[in-house]
C-alpha cells in the first residue's frame, strides 16, 4: 500500500509582510512546524506574491537547488555569477547554490504584482559549482497532459538538477485522467494545485492543496474541474 499525506492550502504557514505574502507548505522563515519540515528532498515550497516594484535584496544561499515558477507577472533576476535576466510565466529557472552565491530578485513593474513559486530541493551532494539557467517552455505542451519542466539530465525536457528528481506541469480538462509512474524507485510525488480541483487515487485536492504519495509504483490522477492545474514534484524520500 502506498503511503500518503495532505497538506490543506489552509493549513499552510502564512507570512504577510505587506509587500510579500508568501504561504509555506514546508516550514520556513518564522513558521516552524516539526511535522512540515520537508517531503524526502523537497525541501521548500513557497507560494509567493510581491508587490508592485518590490522584491528581496541581495541574500546568499548554498548546497540547496532553487527553482522558481512564475505563474503572474515578471520577475527579475541578478546574482554574483552576473545573470541578470526576466523571468515569467512559461519560465522555469533553476539555480544551484553549491559553494555559495548571493541573488536578488524584483517585482520592476508598477502596475502588477507577481506570483511565482520558490522550491528548493536537497542537492545529491554539498559542494557543487554554483550554475544558473533558465528556459522558456511552450504552454501548449501541457494541455490535457503533463509536460516534463526539470530533470536530473541536461539533455532531458526541462531544466536540470543535482538530483534524482523529476518535475512536470499539467493543464486538464474536467474529466481528463493522466496516469504518473515514478521515474525511480525509492522516490515520491508531492503534488501541488495550482489551480481547480483534482482526485489523486481517491483523494480530492482543490486549489492549494498538496499531496504526498511514496512507496508506490505509480498513481492516477483526473481533473474534477475544468482548467485544472498540477505541479508534480518526484524526489528521493532518501539521499
Amino acid at each position: 500500500m502506498a503511503k500518503t499525506v495532505v497538506h490543506k492550502a489552509d493549513s499552510r504557514g502564512d507570512a504577510n509582510h505587506g509587500w510579500l505574502h508568501s504561504r509555506h507548505t514546508f516550514s520556513f522563515a518564522d513558521y516552524q512546524n516539526p511535522e512540515r519540515m520537508h517531503f524526502g528532498a523537497l525541501r521548500v515550497l513557497n507560494d509567493d506574491y510581491v508587490a508592485e516594484g518590490m522584491g528581496f535584496g541581495t541574500h546568499p544561499h548554498s548546497d540547496m537547488e532553487i527553482i522558481s515558477i512564475p505563474l503572474e507577472g515578471d520577475l527579475e533576476h541578478s546574482d554574483s555569477m552576473g545573470n541578470v535576466s526576466v523571468i515569467k510565466k512559461g519560465d522555469i529557472q533553476v539555480m544551484s547554490a553549491g559553494t555559495g552565491i548571493t541573488h536578488s530578485e524584483y517585482n520592476k513593474n508598477r502596475d502588477q504584482a507577481v506570483k511565482f513559486l520558490q522550491i528548493w530541493v536537497f542537492p545529491n551532494q554539498k559542494g557543487h559549482p554554483p550554475r544558473y539557467d533558465q528556459i522558456s517552455l511552450n504552454l501548449a505542451d501541457r494541455r490535457n497532459r503533463l509536460q516534463q519542466i526539470l530533470s536530473p539530465n541536461a539533455g532531458d525536457g526541462g531544466v536540470w538538477v543535482h538530483q534524482e528528481a523529476w518535475f512536470h506541469l499539467g493543464n486538464f480538462d474536467k474529466g481528463v485522467g493522466v496516469e504518473y509512474l515514478l521515474k525511480k524507485s525509492g522516490n515520491g510525488v508531492y503534488v501541488f494545485v495550482l489551480k481547480g480541483d483534482v482526485n489523486i487515487d481517491g483523494t480530492e485536492l482543490n486549489e492549494r492543496d498538496g499531496f504526498g504519495i511514496w512507496e508506490t509504483d505509480g498513481f492516477k490522477l483526473e481533473a474534477l474541474s475544468g482548467d485544472a492545474e498540477v505541479l508534480l514534484m518526484e524526489v528521493p524520500m532518501n539521499w
